[in-house]
């Protein structure tokens, strides 16, 4: 079994590990979006988040990891047929999508085998089935091939995958939290799925010498001796599990006072940004970095310290303006939630 880096063993990416650790709190925010140049780490600390997720409740022998306690229209149609529903517990999956997955292999299609041996049409379930109720990640994100973002946008829209070829039709729940990672370089990300990520930013290599110097160490001993490098940091990997687990009960328990919502579309209107999801994910965001925290009010330290992640990706071009979309985003912050 292989093992993976340590998530808390990781250093100088402090950004990107509270942004997934965000949406490992609250999947309703909408995934989270990673570029920046090779060699940053941006594989290892996603590939490193799913050694922290808890367990959830699922129905035994279900494909697609139906949750026991929805009502039964959300099942699939095995789930439903189904009586009394077994459930199990597992872990929180975490499916990678590579860049040369056909659309079968994403969305499933007919199983070959069953219909040359036994002459009957069954469905072979896809990434999208094994990732329902988890993370899907992307690596290379920007190059993916249009006709598999078409796909992924329909799924992402309605969390429900539809099939219909060889005189299969099959719909299955299909809800998960997309997770990309990309370098800028070598193309940019279509606006309809850039939009349907709901936190973003961009990771450099650290600068200081004392930093590069701590990376390259660890990463050394870590190559020389996974298992024991990993039983270093179990304590801390630990903690911040519970940390996650316990964030992710009481979420929805944390107060947004009105002044907050006020202020999260004070700052949207200060962009120009379309629609209302930029305010929804800002005060989600917000909600999941105090439940974090162990706080039961959203405040609005909270706002500043999410906003960035959550508005940076949604800015319309403007060229009256040649600034940055960070330093963009930053001077509203400045102006609207002094």
């Amino acid at each position: 079994m292989t093992v993976a880096y340590p998530f808390t063993a990781i250093v100088g990416q402090d950004d990107m590990k509270l942004a997934l650790s965000i949406a490992a709190v609250d999947p309703s925010i909408g995934g989270v979006l990673v570029f920046g140049e090779r060699g940053t780490g941006k594989s290892t600390t996603i590939r490193a988040l799913a050694q922290l997720l808890p367990k959830i409740a699922a129905v035994k022998d279900c494909p697609y990891q139906c949750d026991p306690q929805t009502p039964s229209k959300s099942l699939c149609a095995q789930c439903q047929k189904t009586t009394p529903l077994k459930s199990h517990k597992i872990a929180i999956p975490v499916v990678d999508l590579p860049l040369g997955a056909t659309e079968d292999r994403v969305l499933g299609a007919l199983d070959i085998e069953k219909a040359i041996h036994n002459g009957e049409k069954a469905f072979q379930p896809g990434l999208l089935a094994a990732a329902n109720r988890g993370f899907l990640y992307i690596d290379e994100v920007n190059l993916l091939e249009d006709h598999i973002v078409d796909a992924l946008l329909d799924v992402a829209a309605s969390g429900i995958n539809v099939v219909e070829r060889e005189g299969l039709s099959v719909r299955h729940p299909a809800r998960f939290v997309l997770v990309g990672s990309g370098n800028p370089e070598e193309g940019e990300l279509r606006p309809q799925l850039l939009d349907r990520f709901g936190l973003s930013l961009d990771v450099r290599t650290p600068r200081d010498i004392p930093t590069r110097v701590e990376i390259i160490k660890l990463r050394d001993a870590f190559d020389h001796d996974p298992e024991g490098f990993s039983k270093r940091f179990s304590r801390k990997e630990g903690a911040l599990r519970r940390k996650i687990d316990t964030a992710r009960t009481a979420v929805d328990a944390v107060d947004i006072p009105t002044e907050i919502l006020e202020k999260a579309a004070s700052l949207c209107l200060e962009l120009g940004t379309d629609g209302l999801r930029g305010e929804l994910t800002l005060i989600r965001s917000a909600r999941a970095l105090a439940a974090l925290k162990g706080q039961d009010v959203a405040t609005l330290q909270h706002l500043k310290q999410v906003a960035l992640f959550v508005l940076r990706h949604r800015l319309r071009r403007d060229p009256m303006d040649e600034s940055s979309a960070d330093a963009r985003v930053e001077r509203a912050i400045a102006t609207s939630l002094s």
